[in-house]
């Protein structure tokens, strides 16, 4: 019998919540279904056994508080909302215990923004993490010595697991599954629940949003620059030269403001220029290429492959409304 624990701080998303307990009950049920014995406990745990969520709209009967969990096999962080840092100050009376169980013999996994919490335990310090993509920036401000993977729907490391954005966590969960299970099993339930087991990346949903929220007003100069001139051939001398920064000066400012060197940042520029236009146009894969500054087809579609995920034509295919609908019809 394998003992999980799934943590219900304050903040935690209810669904982040539920969704857990409700697949590994669900696998219980396969498993009596098939004459065999369940192979799940499943506890909702907390520091007290009073926790409600979302602005106190819904209560979640804890089975036991962490004081009363002496060992368990795995232990389950939920996604956690609004402010972050608050949101790990106000749960931080979970840390200890979380490191104690570690320490134990038990695995963590975090979903999401769950691994806010699970970095605040130290235990992520020197380790690879996933998490939504959109805090991104906010993690590595709040957790420099965790090493954060871009676009990556699960991390492993040392009985450690993090997830990466929004429903993303149900692949971990299936992971998990397959763990403790066996594939057939995590098959049953990924058919069961709609869910595709084997994505790999969450890069094709990432939105570039331009990694502003730092204070170099110089640097922000030249991201506005960028995003408006992308589809011109732009150097670093040129671009240092805009704001009278000597190139390497320039270069590192940059990279520690956006977290990309001055190159990574033109590219995702243009790759979400070009994503845009897939997603609302039925111009060719050229036709994109060039209005974002491309003339070489095989360094486009690597670029854009190694940015979303995608090759240009699987890109556009999955999120042109336009081009789907014209080959229904013409089917």
């Amino acid at each position: 019998m394998i003992n999980i624990s799934i943590l219900v701080p304050e903040t935690a998303v209810v669904e982040a919540v539920a969704d857990p307990h409700y697949l590994f009950s669900t696998i219980n049920q396969f498993l009596m279904a098939a004459g065999k014995a369940p192979f799940f406990d499943v506890k909702f745990v907390a520091v007290s056994k009073d926790v409600k969520l979302n602005n106190r709209l819904f209560s979640v009967s804890i089975d036991k508080v962490i004081s009363e969990v002496m060992t368990t096999d795995l232990i389950i962080i939920p996604a956690l909302s609004g402010d972050l840092e608050h949101a790990v100050k106000i749960n931080r009376n979970y840390l200890p215990w979380i490191v104690a169980q570690h320490n134990n013999g038990a695995e963590v996994a975090s979903l999401c923004l769950g691994a806010f919490l699970l970095a605040a335990t130290g235990l992520l310090d020197g380790k690879k993490c996933s998490t939504h993509w959109c805090a991104s920036n906010q993690f590595r401000d709040m957790f420099p010595a965790v090493e954060l993977t871009d676009g990556t729907i699960i991390t492993e490391e040392n009985r450690i697991y993090s997830s990466g954005g929004a429903n993303s966590y149900w692949n971990l969960l299936l992971y998990l599954v397959e763990k403790y299970t066996d594939r057939d099993t995590a098959i049953l339930a990924s058919k069961y629940f709609a869910i595709d087991i084997d994505r790999e990346s969450q890069s094709g949903f990432v939105m570039f949003k331009g990694q502003k929220e730092h204070r170099d007003e110089q640097v922000v100069t030249i991201q506005d620059f960028i995003e408006s001139n992308y589809q011109e051939r732009l150097s670093v001398n040129r671009l240092a030269g805009m704001v009278a920064i000597g190139r390497r000066s320039f270069e590192r400012r940059f990279k520690k403001a956006t977290s990309n060197t001055v190159g990574e940042y033109i590219q995702r520029v243009k790759m979400e220029a070009a994503k845009r236009r897939f997603e609302s146009s039925q111009k060719n894969i050229n036709e994109v290429m060039y209005d974002v500054g491309y003339t070489d087809t095989k360094a486009f579609r690597t670029v854009f492959k190694k940015i979303t995920g995608f090759t240009p034509i699987e890109y556009r295919n999955k999120y042109n409304k336009i081009a789907t609908a014209s080959v229904a019809v013409a089917g």
